[in-house]
Formats: C-alpha cells, structure tokens, sequence
C-alpha cells in the first residue's frame, strides 16, 4: 500500500504541473511514482532535470541495463517493473538480457563493463578501486564516461529511494521481486 497518495490533476502543485504534463504527454499517462513525487516541486523538478541531462548520457540500452542493475542493488521492485517494461519496450532488450542486466551484467562486453562498474557502484556505495576504473577504461569509456555512469546510479538510486520509502502502487507489469532472479 502506498505511504502517500498520488495526487489527482487538480491539486498538483503549479510549479510541478508543467513537468508532470510533459512526463503524462510523453509516456502516455501519469506513473504513480510521478503523482507522488510532483507534491514536492523542488524534487521533482531538480529529478526530473537530471533525467533529462542524462538521457543523453551512453545509449538507452546502456542507461537502462544500468537501471535494472541498480534497481536490483537497491531492492526497489517499483523500478525494476518500470525498468523492465522500459527495457523490453523502448531500447528493446530481450527477456534475458534484462535478467542478465538485473545481475550486472550484458551480452555486450562495452555494455558490460558499464553495468558491472554501475553495480560495483552502487553496492559499494562509491567505494571502488583502481583496478575497477581501469577495467572501465580499458572497455572503452573516457573519465566523462565514467562520470556519467556514476550520475546514472544517484539518478536511479535517488528514484529507488524514493520508490521504497513511498511505495507507490506498481502501475508497470509485475516482475520478480528483487534477490529472486
């Protein structure tokens, strides 16, 4: 059961409401995350602008295998619903690449190297060594690279965050809960 109520159109906050029509306009209706998350437009505006930044960041493949392995980290099923839906719909991952993702990993070696570092991360909370930067480099990936993945996990942890303290009802397809794959 969600801890606060997504907001119906009519009380959404004026200073959130551009940014949550634009999000309704785009994807096609309004995630409960979303509904939740314009009651505060300071958040959600500041989120919403760093999602947009890094939606240029790597390719959408990349961002959402990193997405998936994050969410995993975190244990937020919230986002592995909208991630695998995301996955599977738009940058058009199959079943088992997004399991794979879900674990750290990607077919693709690049690819791979970015979720492993993701994850790596995320579970260490920042901490990483310098082996694992250079296994990054060495994959491919410049220091901006590396910074962009690095805004990815925040991005994404911020959202697991807020998903596993509000715990908006899912609104994607259900997915195996987090630590079952």
């Amino acid at each position: 059961m969600a801890r606060a109520a997504a907001l119906k159109p009519e009380h959404v906050p004026a200073d959130s409401k551009p940014t949550l029509d634009t999000f309704t306009k785009n994807i096609g209706f309004t995630p409960n995350m979303m509904a939740i998350f314009a009651q505060s437009p300071i958040a959600f505006n500041a989120w919403a602008a760093l999602l947009g930044s890094l939606s240029k960041a790597l390719d959408v493949k990349t961002r959402d295998s990193i997405g998936l392995a994050v969410s995993e980290v975190n244990g937020c099923n919230y986002c592995l619903t909208v991630h695998s839906f995301t996955a599977e719909h738009m940058a058009k991952l199959s079943a088992d690449d997004i399991v794979l993702a879900r674990k750290g990993h990607a077919r693709d070696p690049k690819r791979d190297a970015a979720v492993q570092f993701a994850r790596k991360v995320a579970e260490g909370r920042g901490h990483v060594t310098d082996a694992d930067l250079q296994v990054i480099r060495d994959a491919g990936y410049t220091d901006a690279n590396i910074m962009e993945i690095v805004a990815l996990v925040a991005m994404y942890s911020l959202t697991n965050f807020f998903n596993n303290v509000f715990q908006p009802e899912r609104d994607f397809p259900a997915v195996a809960p987090a630590g079952t794959i």
